[in-house]
């Protein structure tokens, strides 16, 4: 009996040896990945948009038509007359929201389907969609305040700083 178990122990020993041998070689694998460069999502726009371009650029975005060159030399009169370009741009986009006409969602059309209105809203002011983050944090934003409406996010927007730039 003492053979017996002394066989298998020996033999228990060689399949534990045999394991670890072979668990202890180390393989190489190769992947071929191509690094990649990853930037911002609004790295590329690094070009300003002239005053001319803005404002015709603006008004196409929030009437959904094009712009007459009287309003268009109106517009750039007011622009040049105040001193803090953001303040008449702010001003500007101010005067336009308040005519009434602007083309947007209504607010039920936003509350009903947040994640349509934020890509609609990206792609029009930043003619791009939006990131994943972007687009919880838009959501979250929309779902957690029952009074924000459809006119605050068209001015924001349309303020922002990646809205002057192409």
């Amino acid at each position: 009996m003492n053979t017996q178990t002394s066989g298998r122990l020996a033999a228990v020993c060689l399949l534990f040896s045999f394991l670890l041998f072979f668990s202890c070689i180390e393989k190489d694998y190769i992947y071929e990945i191509e690094s990649q460069t990853i930037l911002p999502v609004n790295s590329e726009k690094d070009k300003g948009k002239t005053d001319v371009q803005y404002i015709s650029i603006l008004y196409t975005n929030l009437f959904r038509k094009a712009m007459s060159p009287n309003d268009m030399l109106d517009a750039l009169q007011a622009i040049e007359s105040i001193g803090d370009m953001q303040v008449a741009f702010d001003i500007l986009v101010s005067k336009y929201m308040n005519t009434g006409e602007v083309v947007m969602p209504t607010m039920e059309e936003m509350r009903s389907n947040p994640e349509k209105f934020i890509r609609d809203l990206y792609k029009r002011f930043f003619v791009r969609q939006p990131t994943e983050a972007e687009l919880k944090f838009m959501k979250n934003y929309i779902n957690s305040r029952p009074d924000a409406l459809p006119e605050h996010f068209y001015f924001a927007f349309a303020t922002s700083n990646e809205h002057f730039h192409y």
